[in-house]
């Protein structure tokens, strides 16, 4: 029996075709929408590549690209292909495609709907990235003498400036690092030999943080020397005074920032989502109305319309028969492949 059965006459027909090809053109649009999204999201993920461990998190943008150039190719295709079905003599060309053109967008809609639980599901793997990139980054800060990382320092600044943050986790990142060029440390001072052979690995630490720390919004002139030591500033307490540095850490900034932008991109694909899988259900009553048709040659006739042709415990059978019997034959092909090959071998 025949699931979600509906009755269509030709007025029903017509209205459903017209109805779907301005839905497939609505669709190639949010496909449109879709791939500017994976691109943008491409772009700002570039934009901080050097503050990130590895390229993993461009998997989401490239899948986003990716199906916003199917959403476009099949939607355009089904929009002709609706505009086509009202007439027998153009709608005859399609008829053997458009079963597996249905198939096919089945698995799109799986595939989108993937990708747009990928959106959801980024923040894990960007977190630890971040984390180790950001760490990175910071140790080399310092190196703007170096090829291949004297952007460093230019590119920290920036993002602390941008973001409003400090360090990896915090401003104290900065103390465990050493931030400052040998080229600007002065070997012949006391201060300066005393931190370096107080240290194991023989590091220039200083409990200050740059520049791009400091938070121009604080009535006082930036501290961002001698933190922990009260006694270097004026009516200072280092514990007990709100500081003058952004307190939230990079790490969490960048977090927040493309969390936000993933779930808003995560939405967006949802609807359209949702948006393809009406069409594909309409698609389906549309080729099951025509096939269903008695007399084709009179457009006027009654036909039926169904979602699926048997329940769907009954189809699932059939699915996996299907795919049971395509195993078997493989396997019946490697078999007599390889009694072929056995007598030649002899």
């Amino acid at each position: 029996m025949a699931l979600l059965k509906v009755k269509f006459d030709q007025k029903k027909r017509v209205k459903l075709a017209q109805g779907l090809w301005l839905m497939n053109w609505f669709s190639v649009l949010a496909g449109i929408i879709i791939f500017g999204l994976g691109l943008f999201l491409k772009i700002e993920l570039r934009k901080r590549s050097d503050v990130m461990n590895n390229s993993e998190s461009h998997f989401v943008p490239n899948s986003l690209i990716g199906v916003g150039v199917l959403s476009c190719v099949f939607n355009s295709l089904a929009g002709k292909i609706c505009y086509d079905a009202l007439d027998p003599a153009k709608y005859a060309k399609w008829k053997p495609w458009l079963k597996p053109y249905l198939a096919v967008c089945v698995l799109f809609n799986v595939a989108l709907f993937l990708v747009a639980l990928c959106c959801f599901l980024l923040r894990g793997s960007l977190e630890s990235t971040l984390a180790h990139g950001l760490k990175n980054g910071m140790k080399f800060y310092r190196d703007t003498d170096t090829p291949g990382r004297c952007f460093m320092k230019k590119t920290i600044d920036m993002l602390q400036i941008e973001f409003k943050c400090c360090g990896n986790n915090g401003f104290r990142d900065w103390f465990e690092i050493q931030w400052i060029s040998n080229r600007y440390l002065d070997f012949s001072s006391k201060e300066v030999k005393d931190r370096i052979k107080s240290n194991v690995d023989g590091r220039y630490l200083v409990d200050g943080v740059p520049f791009s720390c400091c938070n121009p919004n604080s009535p006082r002139p930036c501290i961002q020397y001698q933190l922990t030591n009260n006694s270097a500033h004026y009516s200072y307490d280092h514990q007990t005074e709100e500081l003058n540095l952004w307190l939230r850490g990079c790490r969490a900034a960048l977090l927040s920032y493309y969390s936000n932008l993933m779930n808003t991109i995560g939405a967006v694909t949802l609807l359209v989502w949702l948006f393809e899988v009406t069409i594909t259900v309409g698609l389906r009553y549309l080729h099951t109305a025509l096939e269903g048709m008695a007399n084709p040659e009179d457009p006027e006739c009654e036909s039926e319309g169904w979602l699926l042709e048997k329940s769907v415990p009954e189809t699932w059978k059939a699915v996996l028969e299907s795919v049971k019997k395509l195993g078997k034959g493989n396997q019946v092909e490697a078999e007599g492949e390889d009694a072929g090959q056995a007598p030649a071998a002899g």
